[in-house]
């Protein structure tokens, strides 16, 4: 008999090897949870995720992948809602070499709000933020994935520090092989204070063929049709896209070019000449180019209504040096100097600019969440201030599933990168939020942070709060050591 085992033993096995085989092993399992299908708007219920190292590598029913599966860390997800990690794809840092460490603290406020990719639109540090991308990336420097401009491209002499300044093609065209191949930035950002018209369009034109995204601000010279031909990417704040709806746009960028009206006077004149009508053939048109839009509307919120709500109790403002605070008065002085008349122009501004974000997508514009939180921009807190866009897109028009697009999906589409974020299936990135209320239900449930997943990293709600109150706590000693001088 005992031969007889041995002869057949060999033939069993391999008739039944699965039930022998060892389960996959994983770093972290996240099981019983409702996947939120961004792309689809919809929510899978019973699901369970796989996470090995910064990669997703298994999604499917909870109880299958369990059978097949086992992790190191096991994270309830019952009553849960998975989605990808969010991402601010307009932030700033600067104030100058003082307030670095001011700024270095705002990084673990994007993690702790759920946002686990920013993009840096330059400030006056763009060297300090091309450091950090590279320690981020590291692991060297706990912070959110970072791509950044680097310095920006501007004018001679202009009001922004930070800033590559041009005057002529040939420094154009030396500032973006500087920025292609020294810093090897993310995208390009073209400013509008001192630039001269000709020159921006050809910086777009360049950049282009240079293979790199562009985004900026467009001069009041011209229209932002020009700028489009000339391939810009995407179209920072709503303003610029309000203004393309204007029948006599092209009128107006002639006037000013040639010194017959200023600034003002166009902004009136392009605000009164809006007609639903052409900006939907404008809009058009960006889609049909691939042009983004980022609004960055409640910051513009906050500045046209500075009269009227009161920040001076704003939790956000623990979380805020006391150097980064100063720079908000400059705009915060700025809007003090409004007369009467001024205030109602700029709250009529802000609500007209406001009706054309559903004509954007209506017109099939991809559009992007940004806050332009930091430095200068008051009351824009970091991290908390892309829950509050969230909110205001859907306040002016934007379904539920538009506006959690906008800030998991559209920032990868933009950069080329929806194979690996974005989505929750294998091979994507392990950058993932659990809320504990459903986003396609409920405009706020993006604060309803349970965990956050950082390149594989799992850190849970403890972890998230001891982040923010490390923050306020540098804050309250800073300052401390201010009052003490």
């Amino acid at each position: 008999m005992k031969k007889l085992f041995l002869t057949f033993a060999p033939a069993l096995l391999a008739f039944a090897p699965s039930a022998l085989a060892a389960p996959k092993q994983g770093d972290v399992i996240i099981r019983h949870v409702s996947i939120v299908d961004v792309e689809a708007a919809k929510t899978i219920a019973g699901q369970a995720v796989v996470l090995k190292g910064d990669d997703i590598v298994a999604v499917g029913a909870d109880g299958a992948i369990a059978k097949d599966w086992h992790a190191a860390r096991t994270i309830e997800g019952k009553k849960r809602y998975l989605i990808p990690g969010l991402w601010d794809m307009h932030v700033h840092f600067g104030g100058g070499p003082d307030l670095i460490e001011e700024n270095k603290a705002l990084l673990p406020l994007y993690v702790a709000n759920g946002i686990t990719t920013i993009r840096d639109c330059s400030g006056d540090m763009p060297e300090q933020v091309l450091a950090w991308r590279g320690e981020i990336a590291s692991g060297s420097l706990f912070g959110p994935r970072l791509l950044t401009s680097g310095a920006k491209i501007e004018g001679i002499a202009p009001v922004w520090k930070g800033t590559i300044e041009v005057g002529s093609e040939a420094d154009v065209d030396a500032a973006l092989d500087r920025l292609k191949n020294r810093d090897k930035v993310d995208f390009v950002k073209i400013t509008d204070s001192t630039l001269k018209p000709e020159l921006f369009l050809y910086a777009l034109r360049q950049a282009k063929i240079l293979g790199l995204k562009t985004s900026g601000h467009i001069p009041m010279a011209l229209t932002v049709d020009q700028a489009v031909d000339a391939g810009i990417s995407s179209i920072e704040h709503l303003d610029y896209a309000y203004n393309a709806g204007a029948k006599d746009e092209a009128a107006i960028a002639a006037d000013f070019a040639a010194g017959r009206i200023d600034r003002a006077e166009a902004n009136r004149r392009l605000d009164a000449g809006f007609d639903r009508d052409t900006a939907m053939a404008a809009y058009r048109r960006f889609a049909a180019k691939g042009v983004f839009v980022t609004p960055t509307l409640n910051g513009s919120r906050i500045i046209a209504y500075l009269d009227r709500d009161d920040h001076s109790k704003d939790e956000g403002l623990a979380y805020i040096g006391p150097k980064l605070r100063k720079t908000y008065d400059w705009r915060i002085e700025r809007a003090a100097k409004a007369d009467a008349a001024a205030i109602v122009a700029r709250h009529k501004q802000i609500e007209d600019v406001a009706t054309i974000l559903p004509m954007l997508a209506e017109a099939g514009v991809p559009i992007i969440a940004g806050t332009d939180a930091g430095f200068l921009n008051s009351f824009n807190y970091p991290g908390f201030g892309l829950h509050d866009e969230i909110e205001l897109f859907t306040a002016k028009g934007l379904t539920l599933a538009q506006a959690l697009a906008s800030a998991t999906r559209a920032g990868p589409a933009w950069f080329g990168q929806l194979d690996r974020y974005g989505a929750i299936k294998p091979g994507m990135a392990a950058d993932l939020v659990l809320l504990t209320k459903n986003p396609l239900e409920d405009s706020a449930a993006t604060r309803a942070i349970d965990t956050v997943v950082l390149r594989g990293m799992v850190q849970d709600r403890a972890t998230l709060d001891k982040m923010l109150a490390d923050t306020r706590a540098k804050v309250a000693a800073w300052n401390a050591e201010g009052a003490a001088r």
